[in-house]
């Protein structure tokens, strides 16, 4: 087995041998408004859940160069988000908002996704989504880099309020076939959900 020290990696080689390993991830289209009132939409893959008690869900955000990224600042910005899960009628769309866009810029209205009111915050969520979920920030981390300047902004946020398409919703529980979620891979490549099988696990 090949032995391996990060620490004599560039960013760039980390960053494709956790991609490459860490397989498959879901996707978070992320929705987030700046203080002009534009909604920003982007997807991230460095998300996942944190707690059920009380119910929180994270997502790191890369910075460039140092620079934080739109979604980072505005999720500062005014402390709400909305988080999509991202399945197979979407996922084209969704990819099409990782575009880089000025900050004025929707990808919204660029990919002609369709904004719906959320319940608990101000921050619109996208009606394409089955799964859709409101939340408030619960902590934000600056990590990694160098000195001053920053690798990533890790967003925790606190689930203010679910929206699930009722034809995958039955007595509590998400149909995964109905949902379709698709999981990231390295480079350009996506995941669709293959066979499932059972294990119990010890009493």
């Amino acid at each position: 087995m090949r032995a391996i020290d990060p620490n004599e990696l560039t960013e760039r080689d980390n960053y494709k041998f956790l991609i490459g390993s860490i397989i498959p991830r879901p996707i978070a289209l992320i929705t987030s408004m700046s203080e002009d009132g534009v909604v920003n939409a982007a997807p991230f893959s460095f998300f996942n859940i944190v707690s059920s008690n009380p119910p929180m869900i994270s997502v790191s955000i890369q910075r460039k160069q140092g620079k934080m990224k739109d979604t980072a600042r505005n999720i500062k910005g005014n402390q709400q988000f909305v988080v999509h899960i991202v399945d197979t009628n979407n996922v084209e769309k969704v990819n099409g908002t990782a575009a880089n866009l000025a900050p004025e810029e929707s990808e919204v209205e660029k990919v002609g996704l369709t904004l719906v009111d959320s319940t608990t915050i101000r921050v619109p969520g996208i009606k394409e989504a089955k799964v859709r979920i409101e939340c408030e920030l619960e902590t934000a981390l600056e990590l990694g880099g160098d000195g001053e300047s920053k690798g990533c902004d890790l967003i925790i946020g606190k689930v203010t309020h679910y929206h699930i398409e009722e034809s995958i919703y039955e007595d509590g529980r998400i149909d995964p076939i109905g949902l379709a979620a698709i999981s990231r891979l390295a480079g350009n490549d996506y995941a669709k959900i293959g066979k499932q099988f059972t294990i119990e696990r010890p009493l």
